[in-house]
């Protein structure tokens, strides 16, 4: 990894103040996960099967048919555990095991940082996780955090590539045969057989799942789970922001990192604003140069391009080398 179009006296700046920071806060965005080639939550063109992709991610949509959101869900849980973390959360989770007093509030729901080590008590997740799954039921409160099982029951698992058409054994219509033999034809001569089919493709047939073979509680037996994220509508969970803001106010802050995200909307933009007026200097990490330097000060720095490459390096006087393994994934 180099840092060529890092200029030096940045660079020697920021490893002057970082070497003297104890009170961190960062603030990371989907670019934090880019260079692990995870799709965006909105995907091309924000549509996911010639749905909305934000329109799934509604309690309403889920009330409405749960077995189209958790395939969704089940689909970016695939997807997330496929990707593998790249040096920036290796980085940052090193970072929090040098400085007890370093906190990250992160917008990703990828379960990537997880699975990179970071500390959970110094990780503060703003949207939930994709591997997070909790009851719908009003009387039960089961929760669980970091469940990794794919699929997370067998009903979600993803279809797979064959030379041979299917039968239906719920559709008498004969709707599900017709496309399951024209998949079948295209898969003969461009799908891998036994591949995972890309069911973000409308034109790749998904089963119609009953309700009784999607997710149950294990606690009340009755309840359907729930992806553990925030769907929209829905209040931001009250116990991240409660210690976010703790942290935030109970003292002096040194530095403020922002990784792959604008920052523009709340509660992000408050919480750049509250670390600088605690004293802390915001070093922006962004792949778009014009949206990062958006608000800096001269007393900032702005370094453009890849997470994954610039925050192993520019954190290296702190925390050292990375281990093989973890560089070797970007």
């Amino acid at each position: 990894m180099t840092l060529n179009n890092v200029p030096t006296k940045d660079r020697e700046s920021f490893t002057e103040h970082l070497k003297k920071s104890y009170r961190i806060l960062a603030l990371c965005g989907a670019g934090l996960s880019a260079s692990s080639g995870l799709p965006t939550f909105r995907g091309a063109g924000g549509i996911w099967r010639n749905h909305e992709a934000t329109s799934l991610a509604t309690p309403e949509a889920f009330e409405a048919d749960p077995a189209l959101v958790w395939q969704f869900y089940s689909y970016r849980r695939h997807m997330a555990l496929n990707a593998t973390p790249n040096p920036a959360h290796f980085a940052l989770a090193k970072l929090a095991r040098k400085r007890s007093e370093f906190v990250t509030l992160t917008q990703n729901v990828d379960g990537l940082s997880q699975r990179a080590g970071h500390p959970a008590s110094q990780l503060h997740l703003l949207h939930g996780s994709l591997f997070d799954i909790r009851c719908t039921s009003f009387y039960c409160d089961y929760t669980e955090q970091n469940n990794f099982t794919d699929p997370i029951v067998p009903a979600l698992a993803l279809p797979k590539g064959s030379s041979q058409p299917l039968p239906s054994t719920t559709d008498t219509t004969g709707a599900e045969a017709s496309q399951s033999l024209a998949d079948a034809m295209k898969g003969s001569t461009s799908t891998e057989e036994g591949k995972d089919l890309d069911i973000s493709d409308a034109g790749v047939s998904i089963p119609n799942i009953p309700i009784e073979s999607l997710p149950r509680c294990p606690k009340c037996q009755n309840g359907l789970l729930r992806p553990g994220v925030v769907w929209f509508g829905e209040a931001l969970p009250e116990k991240t922001m409660t210690a976010v803001d703790k942290f935030v106010e109970e003292s002096k802050i040194d530095l403020m990192l922002v990784i792959g995200t604008s920052a523009k909307v709340f509660p992000a933009a408050r919480y750049v604003e509250e670390a600088r007026y605690r004293g802390a200097r915001v070093a922006v990490f962004n792949m778009d140069k014009e949206d990062g330097k958006k608000g800096l000060t001269k007393q900032d720095w702005l370094f453009h391009g890849d997470a994954g490459v610039l925050l192993p390096e520019l954190l290296k006087p702190l925390i050292g080398d990375l281990p093989a393994n973890a560089a070797e994934t970007s």
